[in-house]
Protein backbone atom coordinates (compact mmCIF):
# COMPACT_ATOMS: atom_id res chain seq x y z
CA UNK A 1 0.00 0.00 0.00
CA UNK A 2 1.31 3.59 -0.81
CA UNK A 3 1.14 6.78 0.97
CA UNK A 4 -1.71 7.60 -1.24
CA UNK A 5 -3.66 4.89 -2.25
CA UNK A 6 -6.47 5.31 0.85
CA UNK A 7 -10.16 5.78 -0.15
CA UNK A 8 -11.33 9.10 0.42
CA UNK A 9 -13.89 7.89 1.89
CA UNK A 10 -13.71 4.60 4.83
CA UNK A 11 -17.07 3.75 6.45
CA UNK A 12 -16.73 1.84 10.04
CA UNK A 13 -18.33 -0.79 11.95
CA UNK A 14 -19.65 0.21 15.56
CA UNK A 15 -18.97 -1.91 18.47
CA UNK A 16 -21.28 -2.48 21.65
CA UNK A 17 -20.65 -2.58 25.05
CA UNK A 18 -22.85 -3.96 27.94
CA UNK A 19 -22.88 -1.39 30.65
CA UNK A 20 -25.16 -1.95 33.83
CA UNK A 21 -26.57 1.90 33.19
CA UNK A 22 -27.07 0.83 29.36
CA UNK A 23 -30.88 1.22 27.51
CA UNK A 24 -32.10 0.06 24.21
CA UNK A 25 -31.70 2.78 21.76
CA UNK A 26 -28.35 1.31 20.39
CA UNK A 27 -29.16 -1.87 20.44
CA UNK A 28 -30.01 -5.50 22.02
CA UNK A 29 -29.15 -6.81 25.82
CA UNK A 30 -25.67 -8.92 25.65
CA UNK A 31 -26.57 -11.53 28.08
CA UNK A 32 -29.13 -9.87 29.68
CA UNK A 33 -26.81 -6.70 30.13
CA UNK A 34 -28.33 -3.67 28.56
CA UNK A 35 -26.03 -2.01 25.84
CA UNK A 36 -24.70 1.42 27.08
CA UNK A 37 -22.22 2.05 24.77
CA UNK A 38 -21.53 1.92 20.77
CA UNK A 39 -17.78 2.67 20.34
CA UNK A 40 -18.37 3.84 16.91
CA UNK A 41 -14.61 5.53 15.78
CA UNK A 42 -11.33 4.19 16.95
CA UNK A 43 -8.11 2.56 16.20
CA UNK A 44 -10.11 -1.07 16.62
CA UNK A 45 -12.69 0.15 14.53
CA UNK A 46 -12.42 -2.05 11.36
CA UNK A 47 -13.45 -1.30 8.03
CA UNK A 48 -17.16 -1.83 6.64
CA UNK A 49 -16.74 -1.84 2.75
CA UNK A 50 -14.39 -0.78 -0.08
CA UNK A 51 -10.84 -2.26 -1.01
CA UNK A 52 -9.96 -2.13 2.95
CA UNK A 53 -12.93 -4.23 4.20
CA UNK A 54 -12.29 -5.97 7.41
CA UNK A 55 -9.18 -4.29 7.84
CA UNK A 56 -8.21 -2.25 11.18
CA UNK A 57 -7.76 1.46 11.61
CA UNK A 58 -5.27 0.25 13.61
CA UNK A 59 -3.65 -1.82 10.45
CA UNK A 60 -4.21 0.92 7.78
CA UNK A 61 -2.54 3.62 10.54
CA UNK A 62 0.94 1.03 10.48
CA UNK A 63 0.37 0.20 6.39
CA UNK A 64 0.05 4.22 5.17
CA UNK A 65 0.69 6.63 8.47
CA UNK A 66 1.21 9.60 6.81
CA UNK A 67 -2.00 9.39 4.44
CA UNK A 68 -4.23 8.03 7.22
CA UNK A 69 -2.91 11.20 9.65
CA UNK A 70 -0.88 13.45 7.85
CA UNK A 71 2.75 15.02 8.85
CA UNK A 72 1.75 16.89 11.93
CA UNK A 73 0.60 13.68 14.29
CA UNK A 74 3.05 10.64 15.23
CA UNK A 75 2.01 7.16 13.79
CA UNK A 76 4.05 6.38 16.73
CA UNK A 77 1.80 7.39 19.52
CA UNK A 78 -1.68 5.38 17.92
CA UNK A 79 -5.10 6.59 16.96
CA UNK A 80 -5.68 9.62 18.70
CA UNK A 81 -9.12 9.86 18.99
CA UNK A 82 -12.45 7.80 20.28
CA UNK A 83 -15.91 8.81 19.63
CA UNK A 84 -18.97 6.56 21.07
CA UNK A 85 -22.13 6.71 21.60
CA UNK A 86 -24.27 6.54 25.02
CA UNK A 87 -27.19 5.69 26.20
CA UNK A 88 -27.96 6.05 29.47
CA UNK A 89 -31.22 4.81 31.44
CA UNK A 90 -29.51 4.70 34.38
CA UNK A 91 -27.07 7.35 36.31
CA UNK A 92 -22.93 6.28 35.30
CA UNK A 93 -20.59 6.91 38.37
CA UNK A 94 -19.51 9.81 39.58
CA UNK A 95 -15.76 10.30 37.67
CA UNK A 96 -12.91 12.51 36.52
CA UNK A 97 -10.01 11.61 34.38
CA UNK A 98 -6.42 12.73 34.11
CA UNK A 99 -4.49 14.90 31.62
CA UNK A 100 -2.14 14.00 29.83
CA UNK A 101 0.97 14.70 32.17
CA UNK A 102 -1.10 12.91 35.29
CA UNK A 103 -1.86 10.07 32.61
CA UNK A 104 2.04 9.40 31.60
CA UNK A 105 2.33 9.57 36.08
CA UNK A 106 -0.32 7.73 37.36
CA UNK A 107 -0.74 5.22 34.53
CA UNK A 108 2.40 4.89 32.86
CA UNK A 109 4.50 6.18 29.88
CA UNK A 110 3.09 7.17 26.71
CA UNK A 111 -0.47 6.98 28.36
CA UNK A 112 -2.86 10.27 27.24
CA UNK A 113 -5.54 11.62 29.71
CA UNK A 114 -8.76 11.89 28.52
CA UNK A 115 -10.36 15.45 27.70
CA UNK A 116 -14.09 14.92 25.91
CA UNK A 117 -17.25 16.56 24.90
CA UNK A 118 -20.67 15.41 24.60
CA UNK A 119 -23.55 16.79 21.97
CA UNK A 120 -26.93 15.52 23.34
CA UNK A 121 -28.81 13.55 20.63
CA UNK A 122 -32.17 12.73 22.42
CA UNK A 123 -33.30 14.02 26.22
CA UNK A 124 -35.85 12.63 27.84
CA UNK A 125 -38.07 15.52 30.28
CA UNK A 126 -36.13 16.21 33.43
CA UNK A 127 -32.71 14.63 32.91
CA UNK A 128 -30.16 15.63 33.85
CA UNK A 129 -26.57 15.35 34.52
CA UNK A 130 -23.71 16.61 37.19
CA UNK A 131 -20.91 18.38 35.64
CA UNK A 132 -18.01 20.83 37.93
CA UNK A 133 -17.70 21.68 41.03
CA UNK A 134 -20.21 24.49 42.84
CA UNK A 135 -18.13 28.03 42.86
CA UNK A 136 -16.04 28.89 46.00
CA UNK A 137 -15.46 25.07 46.75
CA UNK A 138 -11.86 24.75 48.33
CA UNK A 139 -9.65 22.06 47.08
CA UNK A 140 -9.34 21.06 50.48
CA UNK A 141 -13.24 20.69 50.94
CA UNK A 142 -13.38 18.57 47.86
CA UNK A 143 -10.47 16.05 48.53
CA UNK A 144 -12.70 15.59 51.98
CA UNK A 145 -16.05 15.38 50.20
CA UNK A 146 -14.22 12.70 48.00
CA UNK A 147 -13.20 10.64 50.50
CA UNK A 148 -16.02 10.76 52.59
CA UNK A 149 -18.57 9.99 49.75
CA UNK A 150 -20.64 13.43 49.49
CA UNK A 151 -19.42 14.71 47.01
CA UNK A 152 -22.82 15.11 45.45
CA UNK A 153 -23.00 17.95 48.13
CA UNK A 154 -20.61 20.42 46.03
CA UNK A 155 -21.44 19.21 42.46
CA UNK A 156 -23.41 21.30 39.86
CA UNK A 157 -26.51 19.62 38.43
CA UNK A 158 -27.18 20.80 34.92
CA UNK A 159 -30.10 19.94 32.20
CA UNK A 160 -29.06 19.76 28.91
CA UNK A 161 -31.48 19.96 25.72
CA UNK A 162 -31.43 18.23 22.19
CA UNK A 163 -28.38 19.97 20.14
CA UNK A 164 -26.85 21.11 22.92
CA UNK A 165 -22.55 20.62 23.33
CA UNK A 166 -20.96 19.93 26.69
CA UNK A 167 -16.95 20.50 26.98
CA UNK A 168 -15.63 17.87 29.70
CA UNK A 169 -11.75 19.66 30.26
CA UNK A 170 -9.63 16.62 32.01
CA UNK A 171 -10.30 17.55 36.12
CA UNK A 172 -13.41 18.16 35.77
CA UNK A 173 -16.07 16.44 37.69
CA UNK A 174 -19.11 14.86 35.96
CA UNK A 175 -21.96 12.08 35.48
CA UNK A 176 -24.35 11.17 32.88
CA UNK A 177 -28.20 10.77 34.16
CA UNK A 178 -30.57 8.34 32.78
CA UNK A 179 -33.11 9.90 29.71
CA UNK A 180 -29.81 10.74 27.94
CA UNK A 181 -28.60 9.19 24.35
CA UNK A 182 -25.17 11.02 23.00
CA UNK A 183 -22.52 11.11 20.48
CA UNK A 184 -18.84 11.43 22.92
CA UNK A 185 -15.76 12.67 21.28
CA UNK A 186 -12.32 12.01 23.36
CA UNK A 187 -8.81 11.75 23.68
CA UNK A 188 -8.56 7.26 22.85
CA UNK A 189 -7.75 6.73 26.42
CA UNK A 190 -10.32 4.55 28.89
CA UNK A 191 -8.72 5.93 32.27
CA UNK A 192 -11.77 6.64 34.43
CA UNK A 193 -10.97 7.25 38.32
CA UNK A 194 -14.57 6.66 39.77
CA UNK A 195 -15.49 9.14 42.72
CA UNK A 196 -19.37 8.09 43.76
CA UNK A 197 -20.86 5.03 42.17
CA UNK A 198 -24.19 5.71 43.41
CA UNK A 199 -24.34 2.93 46.48
CA UNK A 200 -24.05 -0.18 43.60
CA UNK A 201 -22.13 -3.14 44.46
CA UNK A 202 -17.89 -2.80 44.48
CA UNK A 203 -17.72 -5.58 41.82
CA UNK A 204 -13.77 -5.49 40.54
CA UNK A 205 -14.45 -3.64 37.75
CA UNK A 206 -16.59 -0.89 39.23
CA UNK A 207 -14.32 -0.64 42.08
CA UNK A 208 -14.08 3.43 43.53
CA UNK A 209 -10.57 5.24 42.99
CA UNK A 210 -10.47 7.61 45.75
CA UNK A 211 -6.90 8.73 46.20
CA UNK A 212 -6.54 9.16 42.24
CA UNK A 213 -9.56 11.20 42.25
CA UNK A 214 -8.02 13.37 44.81
CA UNK A 215 -5.27 14.25 42.86
CA UNK A 216 -6.88 14.28 39.63
CA UNK A 217 -10.31 16.30 40.36
CA UNK A 218 -10.14 20.20 40.05
CA UNK A 219 -12.65 22.19 42.22
CA UNK A 220 -12.28 24.78 39.43
CA UNK A 221 -13.05 23.39 36.72
CA UNK A 222 -17.43 23.59 35.63
CA UNK A 223 -19.51 22.94 32.45
CA UNK A 224 -18.85 24.52 29.09
CA UNK A 225 -21.60 24.85 27.19
CA UNK A 226 -21.92 25.58 23.86
CA UNK A 227 -26.08 25.22 23.61
CA UNK A 228 -28.11 24.73 20.86
CA UNK A 229 -30.04 27.51 20.56
CA UNK A 230 -26.70 29.80 19.61
CA UNK A 231 -25.52 27.59 17.54
CA UNK A 232 -28.16 24.57 15.96
CA UNK A 233 -25.81 22.09 16.18
CA UNK A 234 -23.71 23.37 13.31
CA UNK A 235 -20.15 24.96 12.96
CA UNK A 236 -17.70 24.83 15.50
CA UNK A 237 -18.97 23.71 18.42
CA UNK A 238 -15.53 22.92 20.60
CA UNK A 239 -12.10 23.46 19.85
CA UNK A 240 -9.84 21.96 22.38
CA UNK A 241 -6.11 20.58 22.35
CA UNK A 242 -6.78 16.91 21.80
CA UNK A 243 -9.94 17.69 19.11
CA UNK A 244 -12.18 20.40 17.30
CA UNK A 245 -16.01 18.90 17.10
CA UNK A 246 -18.37 20.93 14.38
CA UNK A 247 -21.47 20.16 13.18
CA UNK A 248 -22.38 20.40 9.24
CA UNK A 249 -25.53 19.73 6.77
CA UNK A 250 -26.53 18.46 3.21
CA UNK A 251 -24.72 21.13 1.31
CA UNK A 252 -21.64 21.24 2.93
CA UNK A 253 -18.07 20.59 1.84
CA UNK A 254 -15.41 19.77 4.08
CA UNK A 255 -11.77 20.30 3.09
CA UNK A 256 -9.65 17.66 2.14
CA UNK A 257 -6.82 17.23 4.61
CA UNK A 258 -4.15 17.98 6.31
CA UNK A 259 -5.26 15.51 9.18
CA UNK A 260 -8.09 13.09 9.39
CA UNK A 261 -11.57 13.41 9.88
CA UNK A 262 -14.28 11.16 11.23
CA UNK A 263 -17.73 11.82 10.43
CA UNK A 264 -21.07 10.54 12.21
CA UNK A 265 -24.41 11.39 11.21
CA UNK A 266 -26.82 12.72 13.68
CA UNK A 267 -29.84 13.24 12.25
CA UNK A 268 -31.30 11.82 8.92
CA UNK A 269 -29.03 10.59 5.86
CA UNK A 270 -26.15 12.32 4.22
CA UNK A 271 -24.16 10.59 0.65
CA UNK A 272 -20.58 11.47 0.87
CA UNK A 273 -19.25 12.10 -2.39
CA UNK A 274 -15.35 12.33 -2.93
CA UNK A 275 -12.87 11.02 -5.75
CA UNK A 276 -15.65 9.60 -7.65
CA UNK A 277 -16.57 7.61 -4.73
CA UNK A 278 -19.98 8.16 -3.30
CA UNK A 279 -21.55 6.30 -0.17
CA UNK A 280 -24.25 6.76 1.85
CA UNK A 281 -24.45 6.94 5.64
CA UNK A 282 -27.86 6.46 7.82
CA UNK A 283 -28.41 7.31 11.30
CA UNK A 284 -25.43 7.28 13.18
CA UNK A 285 -23.05 5.68 10.75
CA UNK A 286 -19.59 7.23 10.76
CA UNK A 287 -17.01 7.37 8.39
CA UNK A 288 -12.83 8.20 8.70
CA UNK A 289 -11.76 10.55 6.23
CA UNK A 290 -8.21 9.78 5.40
CA UNK A 291 -5.68 12.95 5.74
CA UNK A 292 -4.43 12.27 2.23
CA UNK A 293 -8.31 12.51 0.86
CA UNK A 294 -9.77 14.69 -1.62
CA UNK A 295 -12.78 17.70 -0.29
CA UNK A 296 -15.98 15.47 0.54
CA UNK A 297 -19.16 17.06 -0.59
CA UNK A 298 -22.27 15.89 1.96
CA UNK A 299 -25.66 15.76 0.34
CA UNK A 300 -28.58 15.31 1.83
CA UNK A 301 -30.89 16.50 4.13
CA UNK A 302 -29.36 15.05 7.44
CA UNK A 303 -26.91 16.95 9.75
CA UNK A 304 -23.52 15.49 10.84
CA UNK A 305 -20.92 15.64 13.47
CA UNK A 306 -17.13 16.31 12.22
CA UNK A 307 -14.35 15.14 14.59
CA UNK A 308 -10.97 16.61 14.38
CA UNK A 309 -7.38 16.36 16.22
CA UNK A 310 -7.06 19.56 17.87
CA UNK A 311 -3.12 21.17 17.59
CA UNK A 312 -2.29 19.51 20.65
CA UNK A 313 -1.86 22.41 23.42
CA UNK A 314 -2.39 21.73 26.74
CA UNK A 315 -6.16 22.48 28.35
Amino acid sequence: MTQSSLPAVLPLVPRYHARVWGGEQLAPPVNGTPVGEAWIADGQSVIASGPHAGQTVNALLHAAPQALLGPALAPGEGFPLLIKLLDCRDWLSVQVHPNDEQARAMVGPGERGKTEAWHFLRVEPDATLLAGVTPGTAPEALAHAIRAGNVLNLTERHRPQVGDTLFIPAGTLHALGPGLLLYEVQQASDTTYRVYDWDRPASAGRTLHLDESVQVTRADRRAQWRRAGETGGLGELVRCGPFTLEGARGGTTLPGGPSFALITVVDGELTLDADGQSLTLGLYGTALLPASASPVTLRGAGRALVARPGDGAPD
